[in-house]
């Protein structure tokens, strides 16, 4: 399926020496081999020691593409050490040589082919791979095949819930969930509708040096803050300035940690327990990821992009992405907190919500993708009215009849900011909060002109 993809740039690929096979026993393309057959034709013998004599854990072992939710993807370098590392998910989850995995997640993603299939390797578990995933008949599969273990990112989960109800939701041998990125209300609803299923959420990113799990099920959490974890790995949660788009230092120039209970951006000392190996090719994003001088003279930090809080109960939460948040009245909006509270509307199917630029000021929109229902103003006036602060109320309202994702199932926003709120470039439905009719006003050209004149309170 992707012979025309390569075809393309196979010119490019020969002049920097790249080699490139097909997954398949023949190849119509000249200058691409196959694999396949080049794998039957191989000894079932081991490997000679002497052919590897030169690998450490530290040598790269593959490239990985970041999903690219807010720009392009760049190519993380994966070491031997962090396949090893990822391996250790199923130990958490006490995964055995008689599970059962199943993923329908593109195997050029960390979660599937990290923790996914080096992980049934490890523990000789077997691997059932879809090639697309599909909420229809996801579970249909698990009960064809016996699945005792599911992986999941971003909104896959959700989808899962999405699907019209049928008697045999709770009919499969699923005991485990093992992923990233489930928010709170969708835990909940996963677990009452399909059964007693353990959801391991963890927090990782590809390129990262430093990732949690939650390994108690605390609903929310993506894991639980402990001494020896935090002795090994030098993390810290530091002042994060949403406006200027970089840490908060104070008069001595070094980073500020946050009290538990205020979100603040995650970074982790860059150390031999805790390495990062930045991006193949790319000095400048991979600079663009560290942080000097942290907190004393010629330290070094990851900056993981992330804002994260810790409760009293030390559980850790993910909070939102840098790039997400935003300022609106001298206040910091998470956007995802707000798509959990646009969320329970009825008639609401999928939320994205996102900063927009307006004039002189931070501004706010969402994007919501409806299901066989008509978008009711007034209620969803009173809906954020009464579950949102006047500063994290959406002030724009953008009706979708399909979102765009990356491949791992991540919101696309980047042409979404773009676009803003200009009716005369944005064809969807737009909607204006209009507190003095207590509704959404359908958004006009008129208003447009209002709102970026300053004519118009927001």
């Amino acid at each position: 399926e992707l012979q025309e993809a390569v075809e393309e740039i196979l010119p490019l690929l020969k002049k920097e020496n790249v080699k490139v096979y097909y997954l398949s026993k023949t190849s119509a393309t000249e200058g691409v081999e196959s694999f396949l057959d080049k794998v039957d034709a191989a000894s079932d013998e081991p490997t000679p020691l002497s052919w590897r004599s030169h690998i450490t854990f530290e040598t790269p072992a593959m490239y990985i593409y970041t999903s690219g939710t807010t720009g392009l993807p760049k190519a993380a370098v994966i070491n031997h050490e962090r396949i090893m590392l990822a391996c250790g998910l199923f130990d958490a989850g006490n995964v055995t040589s008689e599970d059962i995995v199943y993923t329908a997640l593109p195997l050029y993603h960390s979660s599937a082919l990290l923790v996914g299939v080096h992980g049934c390797i490890m523990k000789g578990a077997t691997m059932v791979l879809r090639a697309r995933f599909s909420a229809s008949q996801f579970w249909d599969d698990c009960r064809k095949y016996n699945v005792t273990v599911i992986q999941y990112i971003g909104e896959v989960l959700r989808y899962l819930c999405s699907v019209p109800q049928r008697d045999n939701d709770q009919d499969h041998k699923v005991r485990l969930a093992i992923g990233n990125g489930i928010r709170a209300d969708v835990w909940r609803k996963f677990i009452q509708r399909f059964g007693n299923i353990n959801i391991l959420e963890f927090y990782a990113s590809t390129e990262g040096n430093i990732s949690f799990v939650n390994y108690t099920g605390k609903i929310g959490a993506v894991g639980r803050v402990n001494c020896l974890q935090k002795k090994i790995l030098r993390y810290e949660l530091i002042k994060y300035d949403v406006e200027k788009d970089e840490p908060v230092r104070d008069e001595n120039g070094y980073c500020i940690r946050v009290p538990k209970g205020e979100p603040g951006l995650l970074i982790c000392k860059i150390t031999r327990y805790a390495p990062f190996s930045g991006y193949a090719g790319a000095k400048r994003q991979t600079e663009k990821k560290q942080l000097r001088d942290v907190f004393q003279k010629g330290d070094l930090y990851f900056n993981s992009g992330d804002l994260l809080v810790t409760d009293k109960d030390n559980f850790i939460y993910f909070h939102d992405r840098t790039g997400d948040t935003f300022r609106w009245k001298g206040e910091n909006v998470s956007t995802m907190e707000v798509a959990e509270v646009l969320g329970l509307i009825d008639c609401v199917q999928e939320v994205i919500v996102y900063g927009v630029s307006v004039p002189g000021y931070e501004g706010m929109a969402c994007i919501r993708l409806k299901e066989n229902c008509g978008f009711n103003a007034e209620s969803a006036y009173r809906h954020v009215n009464t579950h949102l602060p006047n500063y994290a109320r959406p002030r724009f309202i953008r009706i979708k009849s399909a979102v765009e994702l990356t491949a791992t199932f991540k919101y696309r926003k980047v042409q979404l900011v773009e676009e803003g709120f200009n009716p005369a470039v944005v064809r969807d439905r737009l909607y204006f909060l209009d507190d003095k009719e207590k509704l959404y006003v359908q958004m006009t050209q008129d208003i447009y002109n209002l709102v970026k004149n300053h004519d118009l309170k927001l």
